[in-house]
């Protein structure tokens, strides 16, 4: 049998890889702010592959960049879809910091040429466990920053976090990381860790996301924190491009407004191998 990573690299030319869709959900008005863009992988005998066994193989391989190209020519391609289909729907893309050239901001800016989509409606989630280099990712942050698409922080919380990252990298976003979020309803720590993130977040002007929700009590507990969107099964778990609308429209996994009454929070669309 060949090798994960020769597996990978030929599903990168093939239609193997594909993208998920899971809103973002603002909790002051319950509406949809966006949605984040997860990559899967359906390998014609292993079958479903997990990003968890992809995404290392990638790194080790050397294909972190052209894998996140394709995503974000897949995302891009699917935006303009919803556009001429009357929808202006936000979207996140997840971004290895340490996978990032120098020309990424030309060539992100060049792709978004390509397929007739404002940068604008981009947010790049940077890992921050790969934000700790800070010195080296300040130039191309910026730049990319100045080409328009916004910036969070993903994960918040673990690995290598530092506020010396929140304050010199120009960030727009702060995701709270889910292994917080799980214990909300359990544990007096992860609430008292929750609340100082979102106040820290708030205080330097950026704009609080919780990942994994899935309790009502914990949706509860960000709402009266104050947090400004989340982003759950607790909403939705990803769908489908093609089922997206549907369940915007039918409510069926969601009880939020319909997309003529869409929040444009932060015009953010997200791709995150997740």
């Amino acid at each position: 049998m060949s090798s994960l990573a020769e597996d990978l690299s030929r599903a990168l030319a093939t239609n193997e890889l594909r993208l998920v869709y899971q809103p973002k959900v603002s909790l002051q008005s319950s509406r949809w702010t966006g949605v984040e863009a997860l990559l899967r992988w359906q390998h014609p005998t292993r079958g479903f592959v997990p990003p968890t066994q992809f995404i290392p193989v990638a790194e080790a391989a050397g294909m972190m960049r052209p894998l996140t190209e394709r995503v974000i020519n897949m995302a891009l391609t699917q935006w303009r879809e919803w556009f001429r289909a009357g929808y202006e729907i936000g979207v996140a893309i997840n971004l290895s910091a340490k996978d990032i050239e120098p020309n990424f901001p030309d060539r992100f800016e060049q792709i978004c040429a390509e397929k007739s989509v404002a940068p604008t409606m981009i947010t790049f989630e940077l890992t921050e466990t790969a934000t700790n280099d800070v010195t080296d990712l300040l130039d191309i942050a910026t730049r990319l920053r100045l080409k328009g698409p916004r910036l969070s922080i993903d994960d918040f919380g673990t690995g290598y976090s530092s506020v010396v990252q929140l304050h010199r990298l120009p960030f727009c976003e702060l995701k709270i990381d889910r292994m917080f979020v799980s214990e909300l309803s359990t544990s007096a720590e992860a609430r008292t860790i929750v609340r100082a993130l979102n106040d820290l977040a708030h205080a330097l002007g950026l704009v609080v996301v919780a990942e994994g929700p899935e309790q009502p009590e914990e949706v509860e507990f960000l709402t009266e924190i104050g947090c400004d969107q989340a982003q759950g099964y607790y909403f939705s778990r990803p769908v489908e491009a093609a089922q997206l609308l549907s369940v915007w429209q039918t409510r069926s996994l969601f009880p939020g407004p319909p997309p003529s009454d869409i929040e444009r929070v932060g015009r953010s669309l997200s791709v995150e191998a997740d």
